[in-house]
């Protein structure tokens, strides 16, 4: 019998990413029932754990082990389904054929109704728009008829590319307004989790206060956290309003 939960999967780069980014949207979607899987790409462990990396007798097993026990809290927080850590490692991300292959394979069996993942640039940190080519290039390849064609291809589920530290600077202009308000704690929570970069945190509730009242201006509603996300593809609909 096919499983009929709605799902999502969001790609991200290193282990915290998901919780700045895109932890409203987690957390929102899971509230309405949706099972949504992490995929943490790396633990950030080379060039995503500064504080670490100021203690004594640091290594990176420990490190990665640090961000591992933040990242699962903070999923936990957020009501995440399934989170993955493929541990590719950081600065650089090196991605293979397989793990191209993997993805595919994830998406043909999560069928996500959405996916999300960072901007198409970043001139600060190159593994996140290759996060992004690796999450679209999987979600081609899923589609692709001749690939494994025992197994039924993935549709065209939306691509959302959350919002990166500059958004200026990576030519990243939000084209939604995500309300997420009803879970903001849940969201703070999460945050919290992530020790290891204990100086963003007031940083991303910023964005988020900024973003609410973005989102508060451009509709009729009462909103005062918010995330922006851009859409990589059209949307298809049956009426305008």
């Amino acid at each position: 019998m096919e499983n009929t939960q709605k799902t999502a999967v969001v790609v991200s780069a290193h282990s915290a990413d998901f919780v700045w980014r895109a932890g409203g949207a987690i957390a929102l979607h899971a509230q309405k029932g949706y099972a949504v899987t992490v995929v943490c790409m790396s633990y950030g462990e080379r060039g995503e754990s500064a504080k670490l990396w100021k203690l004594p007798d640091m290594t990176p097993d420990k490190v990665k082990t640090c961000r591992k026990a933040e990242a699962e809290k903070a999923a936990q927080c957020l009501g995440v389904a399934d989170i993955q850590f493929w541990d590719i490692g950081d600065y650089p991300l090196v991605i293979t054929r397989e793990h191209l292959f993997r993805l595919a394979a994830l998406y043909r069996k999560a069928r996500p109704a959405f996916i999300l993942s960072h901007s198409l640039q970043d001139p600060y940190n190159f593994d996140h728009p290759m996060a992004t080519e690796f999450a679209q290039h999987a979600r081609v390849i899923a589609q692709a008829h001749g690939h494994t064609p025992e197994v039924k291809v993935l549709g065209a589920p939306p691509v959302f590319l959350f919002e990166p530290h500059q958004p200026e600077q990576c030519d990243w202009k939000p084209s939604v307004l995500l309300d997420i308000t009803p879970v903001w704690e849940k969201k703070r929570a999460a945050i919290e989790c992530m020790a290891g970069q204990e100086h963003l945190w007031e940083y991303y509730e910023r964005v988020a206060l900024q973003r609410g009242a973005q989102g508060a201006r451009n509709s009729d509603r009462k909103m005062t956290y918010g995330e922006g996300y851009q859409n990589v593809f059209p949307h298809v609909v049956e009426a305008l309003a």
